[in-house]
């Protein structure tokens, strides 16, 4: 078996992505976040939600604060 140069292997490869890619199953307008932006506007359930993420998010923040260390009083 005749063993194929490093060039010959990356050429193969490419010829086989581009031919999956040739073939794969358009799914019509690119998907991304901008498509949902406002679906969830007015949504009392989605407000809720929020909410609470928000709530959650706050009381991490305030757990990952570094604690005030009290000054030891100065001896005279």
């Amino acid at each position: 078996m005749s063993r194929a140069t490093l060039e010959e292997r990356v050429a193969a490869l490419e010829r086989q992505v581009g031919a999956l890619l040739a073939n794969a199953p358009r799914t019509g307008a690119d998907k991304d976040w901008r498509r949902t932006r406002g679906v969830f506007t007015g949504d009392d359930l989605m407000g809720q939600v929020f909410e609470e993420g928000r709530k959650i998010r706050d009381a991490e923040r305030k757990r990952a604060q570094p604690r005030a260390r009290k000054k030891p009083q100065a001896r005279s």
